[in-house]
């Protein structure tokens, strides 16, 4: 997984080592901040979510990037069928972190978590 990531579309595996392996993975795309998962059952509910978890010693201070919530909702919409709403975020998302923000860490994005989430919105108009 660490050396030849390309080498796997689909992993099937329990909890614990599905977290595992979504934290190596996250890190191997960019970090922790701007990943997102999804749990997909295809015979029910699926669920989908920003890898970092909760970060609870930013709570309140506004500087979280939520790009991570976001792509968890493009996955969403596309496992849901929801093509073209999904383009239009998964496009947005790639336009924010090639021309607006440099650094992806909470704190040092230059713009607010509310700030980055307008930014993204407008631009999946």
């Amino acid at each position: 997984m660490i050396k030849n990531p390309e080498w796997f579309d689909v992993i099937v595996t329990d909890n614990m080592f599905g977290d595992i392996i979504t934290d190596l993975g996250a890190m191997i795309q960019g970090g922790m901040g701007i990943a997102a998962g999804g749990n997909i059952n295809p015979e029910g509910v699926s669920m989908f979510e920003p890898i970092g978890g909760s970060a609870p010693k930013y709570t309140g201070m506004n500087v979280i990037n939520p790009l991570a919530a976001i792509a968890a909702v493009q996955m969403m919409l596309e496992t849901l069928g929801e093509e073209s709403a999904a383009k239009r975020i998964e496009n947005a998302i790639i336009k924010v972190v090639s021309t607006k923000i440099d650094i992806l860490a909470a704190g040092k994005m230059g713009y607010s978590t509310e700030e980055v989430g307008n930014i993204t919105a407008e631009l999946s108009v």
